[in-house]
């Protein structure tokens, strides 16, 4: 898995890396069971503060994504259903998304078609 980190943008670095380590997961890329790589190597092969892998780790153990295991470190989870916690963080964090497209102009339908291309592109690659 290639992690690009964009320097100039707008979004957080552990954001960034954050959302592309749920990509990953979602591209297949990455599997329930494995390990990501030590705080200290991923900062390292980034070429990022450490710090800011570690806050990107804790995003993701906070979403329920990986657990971080004394002595193995992050280990990414197994999810067999969502909960109902999950399930409402996520309605909630759509919401801005769906409201801001339909300001705009775009249509259910459109919405639909932009859903599903997304998810077309994160299994296809």
């Amino acid at each position: 898995m290639i992690i690009r980190i964009d320097p100039e943008s707008e979004v957080p670095i552990y954001i960034q890396l954050t959302n592309q380590i749920i990509e990953g997961i979602a591209k297949g890329e990455l599997k329930p069971g494995d390990a990501l790589p030590s705080v200290r190597a991923f900062a390292a092969d980034l070429g990022v503060n450490m710090h800011t892998v570690n806050k990107s780790y804790h995003e993701l153990e906070k979403k329920g994504i990986i657990e971080i295991v004394p002595k193995s470190g992050a280990v990414i989870r197994r999810h067999l259903h969502m909960d109902s916690n999950t399930y409402e963080r996520l309605y909630r964090s759509f919401i801005p998304h769906i409201a801001e497209a339909l300001v705009l102009g775009m249509s259910k339908e459109e919405m639909m078609k932009l859903v599903k291309k997304i998810i077309n592109d994160l299994k296809e690659d």
